[in-house]
């Protein structure tokens, strides 16, 4: 059941990515669902950040987001969210729409009670979409979903690299929990670093927060236009 009933708009999940950007002609509300309460801001589109109340990765309440979203009328979502870059030929500074995903995490289900096999997908229609707002962009690409909030160890980044092109600590959780409501995701990763071991820079995630920072023109160039292409 929807909150607002008939109405159909376009969600989109911001996290450290998005942490200087700023968003105008929405109000914030606070939504509650059965898995708790959430933080929209709603207008011609719905905008949530994950990292709400600055929780960590491990610790971000993605149930209540998406439910939050689905109440809200949201009938397809775009996740935006930094990574860290597995291959040397995936700069720091890309952009990377991922085909698929997959997650040496666990991830949270709405089927708690229930046995209910889902089966995952990035939304073919809405990466499309995607590619034609930021053609820029790495048009695929396998993210790698890692619990945090810790950064991943050296051994750990070899291990992972031969499977997949960008990691980070969120994007399996919301694409899931969008399928099991049946609803369209995608997304668009800002590679913000190279991962660690990969790189010359010693990682930390005040370095991420920075770049983040370094970025947010392009980053709120980015978000307008998928909302004017999208929305």
């Amino acid at each position: 059941m929807k909150l607002f009933s008939g109405r159909t708009m376009l969600g989109i999940i911001g996290g450290t990515s998005v942490f200087f950007s700023s968003f105008t002609g929405v109000e914030k509300k606070i939504i509650a669902t059965p898995y708790g309460r959430s933080e929209v801001f709603l207008g011609p589109y719905a905008f949530i950040m994950r990292h709400q109340w600055g929780l960590p990765p491990h610790r971000i309440n993605v149930r209540a987001h998406i439910a939050a979203l689905t109440l809200a009328g949201v009938d397809r979502i775009v996740s935006i969210g930094s990574s860290g870059s597995l291959k040397r030929e995936i700069h720091p500074g890309s952009l990377l729409i991922p085909d698929d995903y997959i997650t040496v995490a666990d991830v949270p289900s709405f089927f708690d009670h229930e046995i209910e096999h889902v089966r995952p997908e990035l939304s073919i229609p809405l990466r499309r979409d995607l590619a034609r707002a930021i053609p820029r962009a790495y048009q695929k690409g396998c993210y790698v979903q890692t619990r945090g909030p810790r950064i991943e160890t050296v051994s750990e980044v070899r291990a992972l690299a031969p499977f997949a092109d960008i990691v980070g600590m969120t994007l399996a959780s919301e694409a899931t929990l969008a399928c099991e409501m049946e609803i369209p995701f995608a997304a668009v990763c800002t590679v913000d670093n190279y991962a660690n071991g990969l790189g010359d820079e010693v990682l930390t995630y005040e370095g991420i927060r920075e770049h983040a920072r370094l970025n947010r023109e392009r980053t709120d160039a980015m978000v307008a236009t998928i909302i004017e292409t999208l929305g």
